[in-house]
């Protein structure tokens, strides 16, 4: 049997872009599970710890607190997502918050547009311009879904 490849935590974090202080504070409140440990005490991580890292590293560029993501990193990777309705509903909610910040992240692109098409100063970046007519829509407003 093929024993499973291990990471010292430099090379974990080097692999998912988490800084070693951060992984210990993971563990530290048991967001991560306690690494396992050589004899000389040094942590030892594998694929599936590394995995997990990845997760909350892609939850937490979602905008989600940490204890916020708890409860997705309690269920299984290949869990079927009808069994959670809870955690379902949760992510829609979070999904509709990013795709209002987006939205508000378009309005003040349109109005760097306009600054940059027209050279006239405003004081806001509101839905519309100065002489009423609409600043475009967003053409990433379309694409999220």
């Amino acid at each position: 049997m093929k024993e499973q490849q291990t990471f010292t935590i430099k090379q974990t974090a080097k692999q998912t872009g988490i800084s070693e202080d951060t992984i210990r504070y993971y563990e530290k409140i048991s967001l991560l599970p306690w690494a396992e440990r050589k004899d000389n005490g040094h942590r030892i991580y594998r694929q599936e710890d590394i995995g997990i890292i990845g997760l909350i590293a892609c939850l937490k560029k979602t905008g989600m607190s940490l204890e916020e993501m708890r409860p997705f990193l309690a269920v299984s990777a290949d869990a079927d997502p009808a069994e959670y309705p809870e955690l379902v509903e949760l992510l829609k909610g979070h999904r509709e918050n990013i795709v209002s910040q987006i939205a508000s992240l378009q309005q003040v692109v349109d109005f760097i547009d306009m600054k940059l098409e027209k050279g006239k100063y405003r004081r806001d970046c509101s839905d519309e311009n100065q002489d009423s007519t609409p600043v475009r829509k967003s053409t990433i407003s379309r694409k999220v879904r």
